[in-house]
């Protein structure tokens, strides 16, 4: 670990019930996390959270060794689904807070699908809303979900996805891109704040 501070709850499994979901977003039904990401995946409702400090540095995180799924590949800050009845805007709080003991005010930019397979192992096909938002406090980083963390300044991010992108999960890249591109505006603003 990065720093010292840690919590160990398990926070997830793979018997938890994803919310399955059309490509607009309309509820279908839910199924178990293990059984939405075999084969090809099922189309199920995520989230991705990315944290920023009041210097501008991005909070990321190295995947625990024990996921099923891009294990000890670096990542957001935080990513995860709403359980089924759950607000999505209730479950980006309740995620931030088991996963990295933090409490922040988090603003939803966008919305996309998309569709990543791990080899023979499984498929993230997900519909996932992309939130942001400024900590002011050190992560309590969950020991259960996370092997390792730190703050990155952005710049030096761009660097490590050009010289060493399979180091990073799918959907990180994927999202920092349009970030920076699509939604510059709107995170500039969340930074501002």
């Amino acid at each position: 670990m990065s720093r010292v501070a840690t919590q160990s709850a398990v926070v997830s499994s793979d018997d938890e019930q994803l919310v399955l979901v059309d490509s607009d977003d309309r509820v279908l039904g839910t199924r178990s996390k293990s059984l939405c990401h075999d084969g090809a995946g099922v189309l199920h409702r995520a989230f991705s959270l990315f944290v920023f400090n009041r210097t501008g540095e991005l909070l990321i995180q190295q995947r625990h060794a024990s996921k099923r799924l891009w294990p000890l590949y670096w990542s957001n800050s935080c990513c995860s689904h709403p359980r089924a009845g759950e607000a999505i805007d209730d479950a980006v709080g309740r995620r931030l807070q088991q996963e990295l003991g933090l409490t922040a005010p988090l603003s939803y930019i966008y919305k996309f699908e998309y569709t990543a397979p791990f080899g023979d192992l499984g498929t993230e096909h997900e519909l996932c809303s992309v939130y942001a938002g400024v900590a002011t406090a050190e992560p309590i980083v969950n020991a259960t979900e996370i092997a390792d963390w730190r703050w990155i300044a952005p710049a030096a991010l761009d660097r490590e996805l050009a010289d060493a992108p399979q180091r990073f999960t799918p959907w990180f890249k994927l999202e920092w891109t349009a970030l920076h591109t699509d939604h510059r505006t709107a995170l500039s603003r969340i930074l501002s704040t």
